[in-house]
């Protein structure tokens, strides 16, 4: 009996792909028929040290490339990254399992910071005071970090790092990428781009890995700067050892999304919303809801609307073009899932368990529990899979205090009628993104994405202009080019004359 042995991944280093070190391997699976389809490299201190040396070797070049070159570079790779939209997110679709339009949009989603690092000539202009004193000008200027490295979740394989390597790379840093390992190879197609963007070797660079290669990335002396997106007790551990490594570190946590349900909003219309915030992706998202806060007379009716949309939502591979929602991404992630359902807590109005599908894939289906109280594990745990939750209760007021106390604050939104609510919520609630009647409030590129409180560990939120200046430095430089003999030596503090 004959047996074929399965592609292994490799990492890509100064425009190589090699195996480097690594003699570990972790599987990556076809969540829809639960089989594993290939092998990813696993990193050894040794393989981030190849990389790492290698973004330092190309450092000084890219970052006295100028501004304009390096513009043509992003206009070029956007291009590309449009022409294999298609390829691109089938190849998310296999190896995450959410659906291909889904993935479309993650692409497009992630190719709008392109688009924004494709103005960078515009976004790094400093600033020019004349004659601030006399004969004496002020300017200011931006210079790159130094080698950047992102370490990303499995749940957006090409957005999430779309939010981190143009804009660091636009800026003249280099770029070290440690994406999850459950979804890898779309990270080697873009390396494979901006090769044909004509990105010069070394500037982007994909070790695959664990916790070993993240470790070693924010030990490692040569990197300057941390990206992360993740849970949120890793996102703190990244964020206190990397700043303790003398690093700049943006870590961005977890979260539990509520969507407040005012009695004057559309029931059609918002629970459309929830629906499709809460399932898709197979709720794999750090900006899904999770939580429903149905206030006052609009939670019966809310949660039968949901309940007859949950059972409506059509469930199966990522590849089938009628699928709605997708599998979870590997046999423990449905398995967590699962767990938390099983708890006994609320009570369970749609059962995701009872979802019957062919073949030995990852599958949970939509759950719907109601009367959910905040003491509830399905309340306070981050679970990120098709489940929502409803919590009830009687006022606009109740439900801000609700969500001030949450620990987590990424995303939140409202669905009302009234202007005066939802002024009165965007202005009173303790989170970093909000949506009024927008259900995923994720903002586009020319804004930044971050947090609140467990959410974000660092001062700076992601992409957009915070991007810009976390991987930049800034320079004030005063200028004086005398004409004549120097005035006379004089030891007091200077002041402007």
């Amino acid at each position: 009996m004959s047996t074929t042995a399965l592609e292994t991944i490799n990492h890509v280093i100064g425009g190589a792909q090699t195996a480097g070190a690594s003699t570990r391997t972790s599987p990556v699976y076809d969540p829809a028929t639960g089989q594993v389809q290939r092998n990813v490299l696993l990193a050894e201190p040794q393989d981030v040290d190849a990389a790492v040396q290698a973004a330092r070797a190309a450092l000084n070049a890219w970052s006295d490339t100028s501004v304009v070159r390096r513009a043509r570079v992003m206009f070029k790779f956007r291009e590309l990254v449009v022409e294999h939209t298609d390829e691109l997110a089938r190849i998310i679709a296999a190896e995450h399992g959410k659906t291909v339009e889904d993935a479309k949009g993650e692409v497009i989603r992630g190719m709008e910071v392109v688009e924004y690092a494709c103005g960078i000539a515009e976004l790094t202009k400093g600033e020019f005071s004349d004659q601030v004193s006399t004969g004496v000008d002020l300017h200011s200027f931006r210079q790159p970090l130094g080698v950047c490295a992102g370490i990303t979740p499995f749940n957006f394989p090409i957005m999430v790092p779309m939010w981190m390597h143009p804009v660091a790379i636009a800026t003249g840093n280099t770029f070290v990428l440690k994406p999850s390992e459950r979804d890898p190879s779309v990270s080697n197609f873009i390396a494979d781009l901006y090769a044909r963007a004509g990105l010069p070797d070394g500037v982007f660079n994909v070790v695959h890995g664990d916790k070993v290669a993240v470790d070693a990335l924010l030990d490692h002396p040569d990197v300057d700067g941390i990206s992360f997106v993740g849970s949120t007790p890793i996102a703190k551990y990244i964020y206190e050892r990397g700043t303790a490594a003398g690093k700049r570190v943006q870590a961005l946590g977890g979260a539990k999304n509520h969507a407040i349900v005012l009695p004057d909003a559309d029931l059609d219309f918002a629970s459309d919303q929830l629906i499709a915030a809460g399932f898709g992706s197979a709720g794999q998202r750090c900006m899904a809801i999770s939580i429903a806060v149905a206030v006052g007379d609009a939670a019966d009716e809310l949660v039968e609307k949901l309940r007859l949309k949950a059972l409506d939502v059509k469930v199966g591979p990522g590849l089938d073009p009628s699928s709605e929602m997708g599998p979870l991404v590997t046999p423990q992630a449905r398995d967590r899932v699962v767990d938390y359902i099983g708890r006994g807590e609320g009570d369970v109005v749609v059962d995701g368990r009872e979802l019957n599908i062919d073949g030995d894939g990852f599958f949970v289906g939509p759950t719907l529990i109601d009367n959910v109280s905040t003491d509830m594990s399905v309340y306070t745990d981050e679970i990120f899979g098709p489940v929502l939750s409803v919590t009830r209760v009687e006022t606009l007021d109740a439900a801000i205090e609700l969500i001030n106390a949450n620990n987590y604050a990424n995303g939140v939104a409202i669905f009302t009628s009234s202007g005066h609510a939802a002024r009165e919520f965007q202005r009173r609630v303790k989170v970093g993104m909000i949506g009024v009647n927008v259900p995923i409030p994720v903002p586009m590129a020319f804004y930044s994405f971050g947090g609140w409180k467990d959410s974000l560990f660092g001062d700076h939120h992601i992409h957009g202009p915070e991007g810009v200046r976390f991987y930049t430095r800034g320079k004030v430089v005063t200028t004086r080019w005398p004409d004549h003999a120097p005035d006379p030596t004089h030891l007091h503090f200077p002041t402007a004359s």
